[in-house]
C-alpha cells in the first residue's frame, strides 16, 4: 500500500513513520525533514511542500492509495490569520480536494480533543455530543471533521477521524495534570489506531472516533473506536505514573 503521511516530521508523524515504514511504501510530506533519521530517509520518499499550494497537493497525491493527514499548526494558542487559516483550513481543503481528484481511497486524519475541550473536565465526551471547542485551533479541527464528512458522503472519499488527546505527554518524574492523564495517548496506541483506520472495513464512508489510551479515568469515550476499528489499547497513564513512583 502506498501511503502519504503529511506532517510527517512532527511528534506523531515521526512515531508513525517508524512504525509503518517496514511494511508499507511511504511518501512523506512536510515543510522540512531536518530531524528525519538517516535509516528512515533511505526507506521513504520525501517531499517538501506547503499544503496551501493546491497545484503541489494535486501532484503530491497522484498515485497514492491512502493518506494520513497530520499536517497543521498544533498549538491551542495559534493565531487564526497568522497560523491556522493557511495551515489548518486551506491546507486541509487542498489535500482533500486533491485526494478526491486523484482517486485516493481513504484519508485517516488527526482531529483533536480540543474540539470538545470547553466541556467540564469531569464530563466524558463522546463523538455524538455537540462540539464545544475552547480555542480557534479546536474550531479549525471542527472544520476538518466537517470537511471530511462532506468529502466522504458527497464525493466518495472515505475518511476516518481521530480525536487525539494528550499524545505522548508522559515524562517520568514530571507531574501530569488530571486532564492530560485522563486524555493520554501513548505512541503505540496511536500507531495501532492509525493502522486500523487505514485498513478497517467501514460500515459508513465517514467514521469519527476518540483517540486516547485505556486510562483508568477517560476524558474521551473510546467505545466506538473499540467497536468500529477493533482498537485494543495497551497503555494507561494512571498505571504508568504509579509504576514510575514505585521505582523511585
Amino acid at each position: 500500500m502506498r501511503i502519504l503521511i503529511t506532517g510527517s516530521s512532527g511528534r506523531i508523524g515521526t512515531a508513525l513513520t517508524a512504525y509503518l515504514v517496514d511494511n508499507h511504501d511511504l511518501v512523506l510530506a512536510d515543510l522540512h525533514f531536518d530531524r528525519l533519521p538517516p535509516e528512515i530517509r533511505e526507506q521513504t520518499e520525501q517531499h517538501v511542500i506547503d499544503l496551501s499550494d493546491l497545484k503541489a497537493c494535486l501532484k503530491l497525491t497522484s498515485g497514492i492509495d491512502r493518506v494520513v493527514h497530520l499536517a497543521g499548526n498544533p498549538s491551542p494558542d495559534a493565531d487564526f490569520y497568522e497560523h491556522l487559516l493557511d495551515n489548518n483550513i486551506k491546507g486541509s481543503y487542498n489535500l482533500f480536494h486533491a485526494c478526491q481528484q486523484n482517486g485516493v481511497q481513504r484519508i485517516v486524519f488527526a482531529s483533536s480533543a480540543q474540539t470538545m475541550e470547553a466541556y467540564p473536565v469531569d464530563v466524558q465526551t463522546t463523538t455524538s455530543m455537540q462540539v464545544r471547542p475552547k480555542n480557534m485551533y479546536g474550531v479549525s479541527k471542527v472544520f476538518l471533521e466537517s470537511l471530511a464528512s462532506y468529502y466522504a458522503y458527497e464525493q466518495g472519499l472515505e475518511s476516518v477521524g481521530l480525536r487525539i488527546g494528550a499524545f505522548d505527554d508522559f515524562h517520568p518524574g514530571e507531574p501530569m495534570t488530571v486532564r492530560d492523564t485522563s486524555a493520554y495517548l501513548s505512541p503505540r496506541d496511536l500507531c495501532q489506531l492509525v493502522e486500523k483506520g487505514l485498513t478497517a472495513q467501514l460500515r459508513e464512508p465517514f467514521l469519527l472516533v476518540n483517540a486516547i489510551s485505556d486510562n483508568r479515568f477517560k476524558r474521551l469515550n473510546i467505545e466506538e473506536a473499540i467497536r468500529e476499528l477493533g482498537y485494543k489499547p495497551q497503555d494507561d497513564a494512571f498505571a504508568l505514573q504509579e509504576i514510575f513512583k514505585d521505582r523511585k
